[in-house]
């Protein structure tokens, strides 16, 4: 992996989980910054979440305390095209462990996610 790539995976590693890190903001426009205008989930459950329905929902769970510090490992990056990057990884919570994958973009705002799936492991 070159420097350039793992500087960029470290970066990114401290935002995973994402939504889970509220140091980088917990309010709409915070959410709307960090989160592509196409952002859309597929969730673990397999349905598919929109923008507009992650957020809601994020905004309804930053009122409460994060119940959790889950343990996240296993990390790889791919660069799937110039400045958009696939960060996979294995999240363990106490009920379930998934594989999650994130596309990010780097745009001149900064990060952006793109795209986010978690898949339960058996």
């Amino acid at each position: 992996m070159s420097i350039e790539h793992e500087t960029i995976l470290e970066d990114l590693r401290r935002r995973e989980p994402i939504f889970h890190r509220r140091e980088f903001g917990t309010s709409r426009d915070d959410l709307l910054q960090m989160t592509d205008e196409g952002f859309w989930e597929i969730g673990a459950s397999g349905k598919i979440y929109t923008r507009e329905f992650v957020i809601a929902n994020l905004l309804e769970r930053y009122k409460q305390p994060e119940p959790h510090d889950w343990l996240c490992e296993d990390f790889s990056i791919s660069e799937l095209a110039e400045s958009l990057y696939q960060i996979n990884y294995i999240l363990k919570e106490p009920d379930r462990t998934t594989r999650r994958t994130t596309l990010w973009r780097r745009s001149d705002g900064g990060w952006k996610i793109v795209f986010h799936q978690g898949t339960v492991m058996a």
